[in-house]
């Protein structure tokens, strides 16, 4: 357990790290941010699928005793996640009529903290079925939160809030990432969690997360050319975290 510990403190931090990287970005050069998230984003979505359907769900049902309450606790999770996110969507929005700086940074900064604080939940899941695993998740964490960091980080900077004040904030939320891996992943242990259903509710929330929360976004292009260049980059999330699964398992 201690060695693999390390490793969740490791890649938790690089992953809730490296998922600011498009942010920083937008800080330097905007014009990069903007090519970065346009095909990041079906990416991210490509390696998420793969992710749930090649190695979170199978690995849930093959250590539970009830497949069918696994695939449950998938639907439990996609819809948990779906009323939170319509939640926070609420609450931004409702700020939003405010015109003031102060509620939608609030809002902004709440909602990356508690998607970081699910993702280090993710994190902490894919290491208590093994390191390969562990890995394979926080990729794909990582990746679709490259996007959504850019977007984070663009509305509290059209909101007045000085670069430094902005990357900093990111930091400390990211690290909500690793609070909630570490303490997931000492508790499974601990406890002898059961993991098939918490798999099946992480699955859920990748599932979410590319199908109702990136995909669509990807049917709003209008030119031809980027169309096939965004479907490729979804496949190539697909291959490419697919061959790491494959890969890893048979490495570590």
């Amino acid at each position: 357990m201690e060695s693999n510990l390390g490793l969740v403190i490791f890649f938790s931090l690089v992953g809730g790290l490296f998922s600011l990287v498009g942010g920083i970005l937008l800080l330097a050069k905007q014009s990069w941010s903007k090519t970065l998230a346009r095909y990041a984003t079906p990416f991210a979505a490509g390696a998420l699928l793969a992710a749930a359907f090649m190695d979170l769900l199978p690995e849930a049902i093959e250590t539970s005793d009830d497949p069918r309450q696994t695939m449950i606790c998938t639907l439990v999770g996609l819809l948990f996640f779906f009323l939170l996110e319509s939640a926070i969507h609420w609450f931004h929005n409702q700020s939003k009529k405010d015109r003031k700086i102060h509620p939608i940074v609030s809002m902004v900064v709440i909602g990356d903290t508690i998607h970081n604080f699910i993702d280090g939940l993710a994190i902490a899941a894919g290491f208590l079925i093994s390191p390969a695993s562990g890995l394979v998740v926080t990729f794909a964490v990582a990746m679709h939160e490259i996007p959504h960091e850019i977007g984070d980080f663009g509305l509290m900077l059209d909101q007045g809030i000085a670069r430094g004040k902005v990357l900093l904030v990111n930091v400390l939320s990211s690290l909500a990432t690793t609070i909630a891996a570490v303490i997931f992943y000492v508790l499974g242990n601990v406890h002898d969690v059961s993991l098939g259903p918490l798999l099946g509710v992480v699955a859920g929330f990748f599932i979410y997360t590319a199908a109702a929360g990136i995909i669509p976004t990807l049917h709003e292009e209008k030119v031809k050319k980027e169309v096939v260049k965004k479907a490729a980059c979804l496949l190539f999330g697909v291959i490419l975290v697919g061959l790491a699964i494959t890969s890893l398992h048979g490495l570590i």
